[in-house]
């Protein structure tokens, strides 16, 4: 009896990047487009023009219109081919031009944000800018891995488009120009980090895909320099990262304490005496702590016992938990409050008219009744008189 060899070996033809590649035609079009001169002048012009009003009028598709149209994935890529091929000179110039084109992007974006008129009180783009997290490493790394193989693809599809949407270049250079116009450092910074988060990670995806992929290394360098050189770019990554992951950590810490406060304040709502009408979480102090705006300026200390154990159920511990008494308003939904308020005088205005038109109703009865009963009592009493006279024969 003949065993049939495993089908698996024959199935891991389509995992080969064999023939699917033009690892020669990519390297030309990467060293093309890291110049900064031409079409590549007037395309970074409109594209800070254009990400810095998306970001001002707080607009997701015009902010990705900007990533697509933004030409700064060029000497980022060409950045990484150059580490991948020991081209020193695409190296000097991928790190000229993209210092000129985030220079360029700064300081056309803090002049646009300076002149602005327009002010939003909760700009949600740029703050999403602010604060960068292990996941946009790995978003930037995965890009980066997306656009090289991409890149040298003899058939090119749409991947380049989604590799700049994802990483979005052009959006953290034009949040580092809004700090800078609104005297806010902690926006610049945060900004700053992100993009050179992506500009890494993108930079050592497309290192790594050019080492794979068996690009041609255009000046051999000495084994010593180049053990140096993953040194170097071992340490630039850990740097990169070792923020990311705190950041990371904070946010998955304020997520999981906001969830639970959510359930804990379903939970104080249900108590035969609801005492808190709002709350707000406050991540500014460590740990966190949940204020919950009370209805009442006078709570006994068996409800605040009460509400104090339902916080342990909950894991937010007692010193996490503060009280922000007065009916009348501090709390940060003051709108919900007087809702409340109205919806409870309107009902009651209703339930008093209802009351009143069922007491006319009753006393009107109450009217018909006595007349009916003095009818009765007068027809009776006449009948009564009748019956008593002698009859004639």
């Amino acid at each position: 009896m003949k065993i049939r060899p495993p089908r698996l070996p024959r199935q891991l033809h389509r995992l080969s990047l064999n023939g699917h590649l033009d690892v020669e035609s990519a390297a030309r079009d990467i060293q093309n487009n890291i110049t900064f001169s031409g079409p590549n002048t007037y395309i970074l012009a409109i594209a800070i023009i254009i990400a810095s009003v998306g970001l001002n009028v707080n607009s997701i598709p015009v902010i990705i219109g900007a990533m697509l149209i933004s030409p700064l994935m060029g000497p980022i890529i060409g950045f990484g081919l150059a580490m991948g091929t020991n081209d020193f000179q695409m190296l000097r110039d991928s790190l000229k031009n993209l210092g000129v084109m985030v220079a360029i992007s700064i300081v056309a974006s803090t002049l646009y944000f300076l002149l602005t008129p327009l002010k939003l009180d909760n700009p949600t783009e740029l703050l999403a800018r602010t604060n960068p997290t292990i996941y946009d490493v790995l978003i930037a790394t995965f890009s980066g891995l997306a656009g090289i193989i991409e890149t040298c693809r003899k058939n090119k599809g749409t991947v380049i488009a989604g590799v700049a949407i994802a990483t979005a270049l052009m959006p953290p250079l034009c949040t580092i120009g809004f700090g800078l116009a609104t005297f806010n450092l902690h926006y610049a910074l945060g900004a700053l980090y992100l993009f050179f988060i992506n500009s890494v990670f993108i930079a050592f995806a497309t290192f790594a895909g050019v080492k794979y992929l068996g690009f041609k290394t255009v000046t051999d360098v000495d084994p010593d320099v180049q053990r140096n050189h993953r040194r170097w770019l071992t340490l630039l990554v850990t740097v990169m990262i070792i923020p990311s992951i705190i950041t990371a950590v904070k946010m998955v810490q304020q997520n999981n304490f906001e969830r639970n406060v959510d359930a804990f304040v379903v939970s104080c709502r249900e108590m035969e005496n609801n005492y808190v009408y709002d709350f707000e979480c406050n991540h500014k102090v460590s740990p966190s702590v949940v204020e919950l705006y009370l209805v009442s300026n006078d709570i006994d200390s068996g409800s605040r016992e009460m509400i104090f154990l339902l916080a342990d159920k909950h894991h937010i511990n007692r010193s996490q938990v503060r009280f922000k008494a007065n009916l009348a308003g501090v709390g940060p939904n003051n709108k919900l409050v007087n809702d409340i308020l109205q919806r409870e005088e309107a009902q009651i205005a209703y339930k008093d008219s209802v009351i009143a038109r069922l007491q006319r109703e009753n006393d009107a009865y109450r009217e018909r009744e006595r007349r009916y009963a003095e009818t009765m009592a007068s027809i009776l009493e006449e009948w009564s008189a009748q019956t008593k006279k002698p009859s004639r024969r």
